[in-house]
């Protein structure tokens, strides 16, 4: 089958035929119909601290953000049939630890995410695996495409997760988030839906206009003013609620931290890269002093799926409003590089394999 496939961190990305993947007793193979390229994939290709004591063989295969329909199923399966409608979280969970018994399989104590472990080849290719289906498989309502799913991915749920289940946004709340790629729009339109009052910081005006048709009544280009903190203050009478930083660099980590109010809640979305080598330092004064909260955010429970689903049915989400384009995989090593320099504004979605 054609694949997108890894060399070198950090080396080209090609094009290959490789082998089908291999189905296991508790597992399915799915062909892929769409999947998202994300920038947690040009983490992993760069080896960004994450990701660089992972030994991603040559030929291995990201893509974590697959819809598709099942075309094998192992001999332990109980609730996956072929030809079912079909996506995954990328954190994949065993279902048997105190994590995923809990119903926090996002945060399994033996996850596999898919495409960014050795072990797990991804969805950047015709077909691909998945361990404990019956655990991990999310059935796709019929009102949901392929594409809107590929466009959930891991950043609109990531985000949905973060604000609706780890942060407290109330209507009428000030939200404001720092980096309007995929994870950042995401994030600026369900805090809208919520009814949050968005300010989004970019350094682009291309995606801050787009953060304006999501729903940000605010906007600002962080290049354009001195102390983007300060701005963010004056816009929002005194400090945002609540904070997201959706890319992981130091300079919006701690400037999404300084925005707050007192009593507000942080949200950490974004990994860092080789700079930040994974750590950043915190006004640690200042949260303990105005009781600020910091919090992490990774991925999206198994058990939410139909959370979202239902918001998506009642009308308050569009993810495909997200979504920038449709391409063939045949792009993709472009769109990965593209993101070096912070290039891609959207969710891009590959359609054509």
């Amino acid at each position: 089958m054609r694949a997108v496939t890894f060399t070198t961190p950090g080396g080209p990305l090609e094009i290959r035929e490789i082998d089908e993947p291999e189905l296991d007793e508790t597992g399915v193979v799915v062909e892929t119909e769409a999947c998202g390229i994300c920038r947690s994939d040009w983490h992993a290709w760069r080896g960004d601290p994450l990701w660089e004591s992972r030994d991603f063989d040559d030929g291995h295969v990201f893509g974590h953000e697959p819809a598709g329909v099942v075309v094998e199923v192992g001999s332990e399966v109980e609730h996956v049939r072929e030809g079912d409608r079909v996506t995954v979280p990328f954190n994949l969970g065993d279902g048997t630890c105190p994590s995923c018994r809990s119903g926090r399989s996002n945060v399994c104590d033996n996850r596999i995410p898919l495409g960014l472990a050795p072990e797990s080849k991804g969805a950047f290719g015709e077909r691909f695996h998945v361990p404990w289906a019956d655990y991990n498989v999310v059935h796709l309502p019929d009102s949901v495409s392929s594409v809107e799913m590929a466009g959930l991915g891991c950043r609109f749920m990531t985000s949905f997760h973060a604000l609706v289940h780890r942060a407290d946004v109330t209507a009428g709340d000030w939200v404001v988030v720092y980096g309007c790629g995929g994870v950042g729009l995401s994030a600026v339109h369900i805090a809208d839906a919520l009814g949050a009052n968005v300010v989004a910081v970019d350094l682009f005006d291309e995606k801050l206009s787009f953060a304006s048709e999501l729903g940000a009544v605010e906007t600002v280009n962080a290049n354009d003013v001195a102390d983007v903190p300060a701005a963010v203050r004056a816009l929002t009478d005194g400090g945002a609620h609540v904070s997201v930083d959706a890319l992981g660099i130091a300079e919006t980590c701690q400037n999404a931290v300084k925005s707050l109010r007192k009593r507000g809640q942080h949200v950490q979305v974004g990994l860092t890269s080789n700079e930040e080598g994974g750590e950043v330092a915190l006004p640690t004064d200042r949260m303990v002093l105005n009781e600020l909260q910091f919090i992490g955010a990774v991925g999206m429970p198994r058990p939410r799926y139909d959370e979202l689903f239902r918001m998506m049915d009642r009308g308050g989400l569009d993810p495909a409003a997200v979504i920038s384009e449709t391409v063939s995989l045949d792009r993709t090593p472009e769109i990965l590089a593209s993101m070096t320099d912070f290039d891609t504004v959207g969710i891009p979605v590959i359609t054509e394999f």
